[in-house]
């Protein structure tokens, strides 16, 4: 039972902020009715999807299991590929083996070395000094908010604005924020930012994102090696070919021109499905972090309008970053192809937290 002073969604039941007009959850009006000063109908608004409520324990358990399952399906792609592109060129068994080696090896680099791949494409260093002292302190205040050890921090040298995390497990984690970032945030929505960010590393978000961008990238590098050298191989290949065995080779080699194609774009739309719904959660354990939800909110805000450029920035590593360095989102485009959920449906959803109606 709740009080009244923290009422509770007669929609989908959501326990609101005291003096919330709106349910942060499905924006039903908290017994407001339209007039001066109170929110339009939620039919007048745009509707928003409810996030159910998901627990950190729960959530590691469910990325832990996520990031297994990402192995594993990469892994019967590899198979597919790999003994496809064999039998192309005469040979199954040496296609099969040679991609459960390369597989092997980036599927190796990606869970020991994957953070600092991704640090050094992006060109950050670690922080240091007098002038990233404020930095520091936030993430330190941070992690003891969140209940994780404290992350070693790193600053892109940028002036876009984004930030992200990264390590296999919360003792090996690290931050990583760009330096325009920094110039421009105050505070209070540099902590929004740095919770968004340990509400990843304490989920075990960072161990599927940084193991995705390297093994899709992997499924994508043996398809385009493939493509790249296909019609060369195929036509030395096909000179010396005679009777049945032309003919087996020439199915093995459609069926690996197939998927070759598909095969990137299927790992692609499987790591882009897993991680949309991350960033909604986090947003959400930030604002329980901070107890700010409108720090995020502004933050999200600031980086939309001043640009999320960084360098090194590609399709790859894109998921990781708060925002999409490459591309924004809005509400139009295919959730499909989305690594993020739109920008603005993120802040209204953080603004409805704080009490703040739609098109305050």
């Amino acid at each position: 039972m709740t009080s009244g002073n923290a009422p509770a969604c007669p929609k989908c039941g959501g326990v609101n902020r005291p003096g919330a007009d709106v349910c942060y959850l499905c924006r039903e009006p908290l017994g407001a009715h339209p007039g001066p000063g109170n929110p339009p109908p939620a039919e007048a608004r745009p509707p928003l999807r409810p996030i159910p409520m998901l627990l950190f324990t729960e959530a590691a358990r469910h990325n832990v299991r996520m990031s297994a399952l990402l192995f594993v399906l990469l892994f019967a792609v590899f198979f597919l590929l790999g003994t496809a592109i064999g039998g192309a060129y005469g040979d199954p068994r040496t296609g099969l083996g040679l991609s459960f080696v390369l597989y092997a090896i980036l599927g190796a680099t990606a869970y020991f070395s994957g953070s600092s791949i991704v640090l050094s494409i992006h060109g950050a260093r670690e922080a240091g000094g007098e002038e990233h002292r404020q930095l520091r302190n936030v993430v330190e205040e941070m992690a003891i908010a969140a209940g994780v050890p404290p992350p070693k921090v790193y600053v892109i040298p940028t002036g876009g604005m984004n930030a992200f995390a990264a390590g296999r497990r919360p003792e090996e984690a690290c931050v990583a924020v760009t330096a325009g970032l920094l110039a421009r945030l105050n505070r209070e929505e540099l902590q929004g930012v740095i919770a968004h960010e340990l509400a990843h590393v304490k989920s075990r978000d960072t161990l599927y994102n940084v193991c995705a961008a390297v093994l899709v990238g992997a499924v994508a590098l043996l398809s385009d090696m493939f493509l790249r050298g296909a019609f060369l191989g195929r036509r030395g290949r096909t000179s010396g070919d005679r009777g049945g065995g032309g003919r087996g080779n020439a199915a093995f080699f459609v069926l690996a021109l197939l998927l070759a194609i598909l095969a990137p774009l299927a790992a692609k739309i499987l790591q882009m499905s897993i991680s949309r719904q991350r960033e909604y959660h986090a947003d959400a354990a930030a604002a329980g972090f901070t107890r700010n939800p409108l720090g995020l909110a502004s933050a999200l805000a600031k980086i939309t309008a001043g640009g999320a450029q960084v360098p090194g920035e590609n399709r790859g590593t894109q998921h990781l970053f708060i925002v999409n360095p490459l591309r924004a989102f809005g509400p139009d485009d295919s959730a499909l192809m989305s690594t993020h959920p739109p920008t603005g449906e993120r802040i209204q959803r953080l603004r409805a937290m704080g009490g703040i109606a739609a098109g305050a």
